[in-house]
């Protein structure tokens, strides 16, 4: 670029302004900004327009005193016109106005003595607005429309600028950030693999990353210490508000690292995201909590803990009651549980139906309650406890008058489901949680391995290269349902965030694992031929962690559901409304592939 060209540039992005920047401090200077109409008012001769980007909000008057070419113009603009260079090219354009406290440039105006009308614009769907009530599948039809929106355009920068902190931090950390493919071999990783067949070798086909598991191990292999990438994976499972089919993950995987220095990073990344990305303090260490301990309390391993209500164990007291439902369920070998709801005592006889029918989702059979009031304890089934035993229940669940205590009898697993997501929708219910409260948590001390009733096998409970502790390796011979893993999640509010491990780094443990899962040598080498070499020609012992960008986002952003900071997301139904994928393809596409569809279409 040539000096000339270089000063003239320069010039344009001096003169060049964005609409959100003008403050009352540019008064009596000159200004041009770029931009959509949002709205347009003609008050008797003088024409006033709010012109918008992605910054904010610039109010500009057209005044056939000060250009009568211009004023003409802004007669017959519309919302989402698209204007340039508006403003004036001499004298001053910037003025104080009428103050609009609506709009953070509201102490300024902007005269106009020129006027550039790049496009005009049909009217749009729906209002290029915050807090509109439009149905999701109509935003998502017209996201180029839903994406203008304010809200939006501080979603997309709070995206950029965690991923820019976190490669920032990463640096600083001496990461290096390494591409890893996106094309490669199908693997079982707990998931649904995207499939891509392909046309050289029919029959064959390629799976996108569920991560880049393998790839990551395979560079620690290979004598890089530390990596990071902001990864692009995919999963082909159903999506629900926080997951999707394709998603974003900080990628990270460290060489002689064990637990604790994962956990440091990752601290101190989350810490850096969160307070450059959304100006939200986050204090470390984070608190650790057994896996076995988070199940106990709150019936799921990923706890919000801005609130409490936590489950409470009653199967000693409720051994020797009159309560058939309770006594029978236990000598099964079941436990019973219970929750304290404050304010409970008030609940209607439908408000607990409709909770006994929420908790049935979950495969209760049944949800018992109990009205502490300050006359006592008030229920249909009180007269099948001695007072001690309602008492003993009220003092451990921390039940005051006014509260109602839920109780669910059941297998373990099924009362660990009802109540801790009871505990969820009566926080949200009873405005129980502190939504401007960020409580990080690390969940560790998993164990290794999941036992599969349906198919009378173990599982891993996280994945196939997860490493056990050394105390309990020796189990696998003997009990691999009690082999502890050195795997570890980040929660944040009720949502995991990362999810990490050490890994195994040698050959014999790994070996065994697969003979634990029930994975024959001729699996294995078809599978993970490769990977299994590389394993045996001397492997560093390394841990990695993998954040979810997406959900950082939308926890920063205070959202509910993970589409509304993607800027393309699919729907619940995997769909994408703007550009109809999935799609039909032609005979020719299928013929090339040697692929034949038999589905109805």
């Amino acid at each position: 670029m040539s000096q000339e060209t270089q000063e003239a540039t320069s010039s344009c992005l001096k003169r060049t302004h964005y609409c959100g920047d003008l403050r009352l401090t540019d008064a009596g200077t000159t200004a041009q900004i770029n931009g959509w109409v949002k709205r347009r008012r003609d008050h008797g001769g003088v024409i006033f327009v709010d012109l918008r980007d992605r910054t904010g909000i610039t109010q500009v008057v057209f005044d056939p005193q000060i250009d009568e070419k211009a004023h003409a113009l802004a007669d017959a603009v519309r919302s989402e016109y698209v204007f340039e260079d508006v403003g004036g090219e001499d004298g001053l354009s910037i003025y104080q106005g009428t103050v609009n406290p609506e709009l953070d440039t509201g102490e300024i105006e902007l005269a106009v003595d020129s006027l550039n009308i790049l496009n005009t614009a049909k009217t749009p769907p729906f209002p290029v607005e915050d807090d509109i009530e439009v149905a999701e599948d109509i935003r998502m039809r017209y996201r180029f429309i839903d994406l203008r929106r304010p809200e939006m355009q501080k979603t997309l920068a709070m995206r950029h600028k965690a991923a820019l902190a976190a490669r920032n931090y990463m640096n600083e950390q001496g990461f290096l950030e390494i591409e890893t493919p996106i094309l490669m071999n199908s693997t079982p990783e707990g998931a649904r693999d995207v499939l891509v067949p392909s046309r050289h070798y029919p029959g064959r086909f390629y799976a996108l990353p569920q991560s880049p598991q393998q790839f990551k191990q395979i560079l620690m292999m290979s004598g890089v210490d530390k990596y990071f990438q902001i990864a692009r994976c995919f999963r082909d499972e159903d999506t629900r508000s926080d997951r999707q089919l394709e998603f974003t993950q900080l990628d990270i995987e460290m060489s002689f690292a064990g637990v604790d220095d994962v956990l440091e990073v990752t601290e101190g990344l989350m810490k850096r995201i969160f307070e450059e990305a959304g100006d939200i303090p986050v204090q470390t260490p984070f608190l650790r909590l057994p896996y076995h301990e988070s199940m106990a309390r709150f019936g799921n391993d990923k706890p919000d803990t801005r609130f409490g209500m936590e489950l409470t164990d009653l199967s000693d007291v409720m051994a020797d009651c009159d309560f058939q439902v309770f006594t029978r369920t236990l000598s099964a070998g079941g436990q019973v549980k219970a929750i304290a709801a404050p304010g409970g005592a008030n609940f209607s006889r439908k408000d607990i139906d409709d909770l006994t029918q929420f908790v049935a989702t979950y495969r209760a059979k049944g949800l018992a309650w109990v009205k502490v009031t300050t006359e006592g304890f008030a229920s249909g089934i009180v007269k099948f406890f001695t007072t001690e035993q309602l008492e003993t229940a009220q003092e451990r669940t921390g039940a005051k008058p006014g509260d109602i205590m839920f109780f669910v009898a059941d297998k373990p697993k099924v009362v660990a489901d009802a109540l801790g997501n009871l505990r969820l929708h009566l926080g949200k219910k009873l405005n129980l949680i502190d939504e401007t409260q960020y409580n990080f948590l690390w969940i560790v001390d998993y164990p290794l391995f999941e036992w599969n009733e349906d198919e009378n096998r173990y599982e891993p409970f996280h994945h196939l290269f997860t490493g056990g502790t050394e105390e309990t390796l020796p189990l696998l011979d003997t009990d691999p349902g009690k082999v502890q893993s050195q795997h570890y999640d980040l929660v944040c509010n009720g949502y995991e965030i990362c999810s990490g491990s050490v890994r195994i780094h040698q050959w014999d443990i790994q070996q065994k694992v697969f003979e634990v899962l029930g994975i024959t040598p001729e699996e294995v080498e078809s599978r993970f031929g490769y990977f299994i070499d590389a394993l045996a020609y001397g492997t560093p012992p390394h841990a990695g962690v993998a954040p979810g960008l997406d959900r950082i986002v939308m926890l920063m952003r205070n959202e509910e559901n993970i589409r509304e900071v993607i800027a393309f997301p699919k729907s619940q139904q995997g769909l994408c409304p703007l550009t109809h994928a999935p799609s039909v393809v032609t005979d020719t596409q299928l013929e090339e592939l040697s692929i034949r569809v038999d589905a109805e279409l």
